[in-house]
C-alpha cells in the first residue's frame, strides 16, 4: 500500500468546490483514502477493486457502516483529538468515529446550517437533548452546543430535564415573536407535545429521529402528525445525521431531505450491495442508502448505511426505515 500523504489541500476545497465538480472531487477523495486508509484499502482489495477502473462515483466501493464498530477507520496516521461514539446500551457495540480535526466538523455543520436556515444568531436555539457535559462523545450534542453558542440568545440552551421551564420559555419567545428552533429526539418531543400542547407561530420543530426502547415505534408520518396537531404547525423539520458522518441533511417537511453540496445520496440494490441503482425519468430508485460525505476526509467518505431510502430526480431523498438486519441504534438512546 502506498502510504504517501498527498492532496493535503483537499480539506480546504471540500466546502468551496464549484457546482458541478462534486464527482471529480469525490474521485480525488477516493484515491486519497484508498492510498492512506488501511481499513478502506484492505476492504477494496478484498473486493478486488481495480483503482484505475473507478472513473465515476457509482464505481466507488462503499464501506459498510458496521466497520466503525470493529476497526479504526482513519485516513492518514493520527491520534484523534475527539472520538464520537454512537449511543447504545451495555449489550450493544457502539460505533466510534475518530476525529483528526474537529474544525472540519464545525465548519461542516455551521456552513450547512447557514445554507438551510440562515445565521444562527438570528435564532433562539433550544435543544431537547442531553447537555454536552452529560454526553461529551455525541456529535449531535456537540453540534447543538456550538449552534447554541453561536446564536448568542440568552434563552438558547438545553432543556431536556425541565420541560416546565421549556414551556415557559417557548411562551415568552412566542410572545416576543422571536424566531426559534427547537431541536430534539423524537420521544422527547412527543412527550413534550402531549404534556404541553400549544400554538407555535414563530417556532420550528426539528426532530432528529429515534425512539428505540423509549416509546412504541411509529412512522415518521405518524410522529409528524401528532406534533403538527399539538403545536398547530403545518410542517415538522428533520435532521438526518449519524456518528459516522461529519455532515447532515435537512428536511423542511414531509420527510424529504436535501444534502449540502459536499454530501450526496446514492441507492444500492438490497440484494446486490455492490450495484448502484440508476435514476430514470420513469423510475425513482428505492433500496439501501449509500452516502458520500466529503467532510469525512480523515475517516471514510463512502459509507454503506443500514437505512432504506428513496432517491428523487432532484437529488432529494426519503428515509423509509431500517434494513431488516440492522442493529438497534439511534439518538434516542442518548437519554438512557
Amino acid at each position: 500500500m502506498n502510504t504517501a500523504v498527498k492532496n493535503i489541500d483537499l480539506p480546504k476545497r471540500i466546502f468551496t468546490a464549484e457546482t458541478g465538480s462534486f464527482s471529480s472531487l469525490a474521485l480525488e477523495v477516493f484515491r486519497y483514502q484508498y492510498n492512506n486508509n488501511d481499513t478502506y484499502h484492505q476492504y477494496c482489495k478484498t473486493l478486488k477493486v481495480n483503482i484505475d477502473s473507478v472513473n465515476k462515483i457509482e464505481n466507488i466501493p462503499f464501506l459498510p457502516i458496521a466497520f466503525f464498530k470493529t476497526h479504526r477507520v482513519i485516513t492518514t496516521a493520527f491520534e484523534p483529538t475527539t472520538i464520537f461514539e454512537s449511543s447504545g446500551t451495555t449489550q450493544t457495540i457502539n460505533s466510534k468515529h475518530l476525529i483528526k480535526d474537529i474544525g472540519i466538523y464545525e465548519q461542516s455543520f455551521t456552513t450547512c446550517f447557514n445554507m438551510f436556515y440562515g445565521k444562527p444568531e438570528e435564532w433562539c436555539i433550544i435543544a431537547l437533548l442531553p447537555s454536552y457535559l452529560e454526553r461529551n462523545n455525541s456529535s449531535l450534542v456537540l453540534m447543538a452546543e456550538k449552534l447554541i453558542q453561536q446564536s448568542k440568545h440568552p434563552q438558547s440552551g438545553f432543556y431536556l430535564h425541565d420541560t416546565k421551564a421549556l414551556h415557559e420559555t417557548l411562551v415568552a419567545l412566542e410572545n416576543n415573536k422571536q424566531k426559534t428552533l427547537l431541536i430534539g429526539v423524537t420521544f422527547a418531543l412527543l412527550d413534550f407535545a402531549e404534556d404541553y400542547p400549544m400554538q407555535l407561530q414563530h417556532t420550528i420543530i426539528m426532530e432528529t429521529g429515534g425512539m428505540k426502547g423509549r416509546r412504541k415505534e411509529m412512522t415518521r408520518q405518524e410522529v409528524h402528525s401528532i406534533l403538527c396537531k399539538n403545536f398547530q404547525l403545518q410542517n415538522i423539520h428533520s435532521e438526518y445525521g449519524m456518528t459516522e458522518l461529519l455532515s447532515q441533511a435537512y428536511s423542511k417537511g414531509n420527510g424529504i431531505f436535501n444534502c449540502p453540496p459536499w454530501m450526496k445520496i446514492l441507492i444500492r440494490d438490497e440484494d446486490d450491495p455492490l450495484t448502484i441503482q440508476s435514476s430514470t425519468q420513469n423510475k425513482t430508485p428505492s433500496g439501501a442508502v449509500n452516502i458520500i460525505d466529503l467532510a469525512n476526509i480523515y475517516s471514510c467518505s463512502f459509507i454503506a448505511t443500514e437505512d432504506a431510502g428513496k432517491l428523487y430526480s432532484d437529488n432529494s431523498f426519503e428515509v423509509l426505515g431500517r434494513l431488516d438486519s440492522s442493529d438497534i441504534r439511534g439518538c434516542s438512546l442518548l437519554a438512557l
